[in-house]
């Protein structure tokens, strides 16, 4: 449902001071580059100043949470801020939060600490109308009945590892062959369905969660304990930044990113057909027929994958030779080698005619993954969205590339960091 910036901004603050006064629970929305992969634990790595992203990795101060409430009980200004409630349980009982950022302009982004999830992302269209463009759901139901990652944090590793299995140092490693054969984002309980510790964070111009945890050395598998933090924050230039970073003791892989599912008419508006794409890169990773890479980097030249210009989604979608039809591929980014955390470059650029919303991506990252929610199937499960109702646009390294030598390596080693960061830009045209 759309709204107006003035009679969204008063909701939220009715809902924020509402949760304040003790009723919890969500207000009911639902829905590297190259050598800068890893770095000796010694050197010190922030963002800085570019094109592409002039916030800094500065993680800001711990947040209090907003009242929007004067003394005398009368409602003030909307300002940015944080506001926290309970959103659920998980199946062990454990409690999730849910947090709503709000930036000065009025965008709204939510969170819950299972998955470290984005259930929400609000923005406006050229007339100012907020809606949400991000898939989620608006309870903990939703996110225990099996989900296909919807806004999840994903790990150990995104995407697919052949036959389920690895090799490091002569020791074969067996992981969950969870997407037959192969092993997909992270295996039956990966970092999707954990509970994150979960920390309010406040800077000059945004506002952010700074999820942590640590999977333990073989959880799903992966050896060594790894140590991860995820920051998320909305900045007031509208920009969604995700920060992932991590940590190990032992010898181990890491390919971390971030599965929103995006549609800029707003959720449950309809197909993904009439988006128009720009994805900056010139190849792609041909897959045999179980997603996983041949080894070789083809162009995009008389392909279905050339979206060097601006394209509809639904253009050539029918013409791809994949099951179920589709886009699923990973795409080698143009300029990767320049890539790094202090100088992110431009990934993709989606945008909706008829709302006027546009989402440019920055990232640190080598690859970009396009995939148009050719499983969604309009069930409870798929939030009861039809095929091709929503896109991801994931940054990450290639698949399977702990078994392809010729591919950038994501093995981590103790005294290394991995660090990688992405920007989304919301704006209206």
């Amino acid at each position: 449902m759309k709204r107006s910036f003035q009679s969204c901004l008063l909701c939220l603050v009715f809902s924020a001071t509402i949760s304040l006064l003790g009723c919890g629970g969500d207000d009911g929305n639902t829905n590297t580059g190259g050598d800068d992969l890893f770095v000796g634990a010694d050197e010190t790595q922030q963002d800085g100043e570019s094109s592409a992203n002039p916030e800094n990795s500065e993680e800001g101060n711990t947040a209090p949470m907003e009242d929007n409430s004067t003394d005398s009980g009368e409602l003030a200004d909307p300002t940015a801020g944080i506001t926290k409630a309970a959103f659920g349980e998980t199946a062990d009982g454990e409690a999730v939060d849910i947090y709503t950022l709000t930036n000065k302009n009025g965008l709204v982004v939510k969170m819950i600490t299972y998955g470290a999830i984005v259930v929400s992302v609000e923005t406006p269209d050229r007339d100012g109308n907020l809606e949400n463009i991000n898939v989620g759901f608006d309870s903990m139901d939703g996110y225990l009945g099996g989900h296909p990652y919807f806004g999840a944090t994903v790990g150990r590793f995104c995407n697919r590892i052949a036959n389920a299995k690895f090799s490091l140092d002569g020791e074969e490693y067996t992981l969950a062959a969870n997407n037959d054969p192969n092993h997909l984002h992270g295996g039956e309980r990966g970092f999707d369905k954990q509970l994150w510790d979960a920390e309010p964070l406040n800077g000059d111009d945004f506002v952010g969660i700074k999820f942590s945890r640590v999977s333990a050395d073989g959880e799903e598998g992966y050896p060594g304990n790894l140590t991860t933090t995820a920051i998320y924050k909305l900045t007031d230039d509208n920009e969604l930044v995700v920060d992932l970073s991590a940590t190990t003791d032992k010898k181990t892989v890491v390919n971390l990113t971030n599965h929103n599912y995006w549609n800029l008419g707003g959720v449950g508006s309809g197909l993904v057909h009439e988006h128009l794409l720009k994805v900056e890169a010139d190849e792609y990773l041909p897959m045999d027929d179980t997603g996983i890479p041949t080894g070789e980097i083809a162009t995009v030249a008389d392909t279905t994958l050339d979206f060097i210009e601006f394209h509809k989604i639904g253009e050539r979608l029918a013409d791809n030779m994949t099951d179920p039809v589709g886009y699923d591929h990973c795409y080698a980014l143009r300029d990767r080698e320049k890539a790094s955390v202090e100088n992110l470059v431009l990934a993709a650029t989606l945008k909706h005619e008829g709302t006027g919303r546009v989402m440019e991506i920055y990232t640190s990252q080598i690859g970009l993954q396009f995939y148009t929610g050719n499983y969604l199937d309009g069930t409870e499960a798929n939030a009861g969205l039809a095929q091709y109702s929503a896109l991801c646009l994931e940054t990450q390294h290639y698949p399977d590339s702990p078994n392809q030598d010729q591919f950038p390596t994501t093995v981590l080693n103790p005294g290394e960091s991995y660090h990688h960061v992405t920007v989304h830009r919301f704006s209206a045209e």
